[in-house]
Parts: structure tokens; C-alpha cells; sequence
């Protein structure tokens, strides 16, 4: 179930092009980007396609999304997933994230 919740949100939040934008830095803001952190870094869903996905790198904690403060029922908890390198990419600029190699999301650092 948490790799079926994780799947949807990467997808909706990469074809919506969902980001944080403002930068104000108010609480909640961008919560429902698809921030992962790994590695002390943050990373952000691309659409990037036609990537390699190597070795295994890790565990990457995936922020929680409660961008409906009067409905805290819709929201999603923060969760982990896989992070994975990607060919041809420093992990530090580029990792791959999903709790399977065969269906994980190229994320970039921010």
C-alpha cells in the first residue's frame, strides 16, 4: 500500500509540476512537492525519462504532503523509500527513488 500511495504521488506531482515556488519559507509550503531527502540533501521529481537505475545508495525519507490544512485527512504521513543511483549521474546532483529499481522516479537535487 505505501509503495502504491508513494508511486501516485511522485506521478501526480511530476505531471503536475507541483513545486514549491514563493520561497517564503512558511510552514507547509511546498509540503506536497515530492520532496525526498537523502543524504542530508533534498531532492525533487523530475520528468525525466529513459534514465539507467543502478546500485541500491539507501533509505530516503519522503516528506509528508498536508497541503489541506482544514482536511488533515487527506494528507499523506511522511514515509521512506529506496534510493538508487542513476548511470552517468553524481548522487549528489541525481538519484533515482521508489521502493522497486524497475519503478523508481529520477529526482533531482535542489
Amino acid at each position: 500500500m505505501r509503495r502504491a500511495v508513494l508511486l501516485v504521488t511522485v506521478a501526480v506531482l511530476t505531471a503536475a509540476g507541483c513545486s514549491g515556488g514563493g520561497g517564503g519559507g512558511e510552514a507547509g509550503e511546498a509540503s506536497c512537492s515530492g520532496l525526498v531527502t537523502y543524504d542530508g540533501r533534498d531532492y525533487l521529481p523530475t520528468a525525466k525519462s529513459g534514465f539507467t537505475v543502478g546500485e541500491r545508495l539507501g533509505t530516503a525519507t519522503v516528506a509528508a504532503c498536508e497541503d489541506t490544512p482544514n482536511d488533515p485527512e487527506t494528507g499523506l504521513p511522511e514515509a521512506t523509500t529506496g534510493v538508487y543511483a542513476v548511470e552517468g549521474a553524481d548522487p549528489t546532483e541525481a538519484v533515482a527513488v521508489g521502493d522497486d529499481p524497475s519503478t523508481a522516479a529520477y529526482t533531482t537535487a535542489r
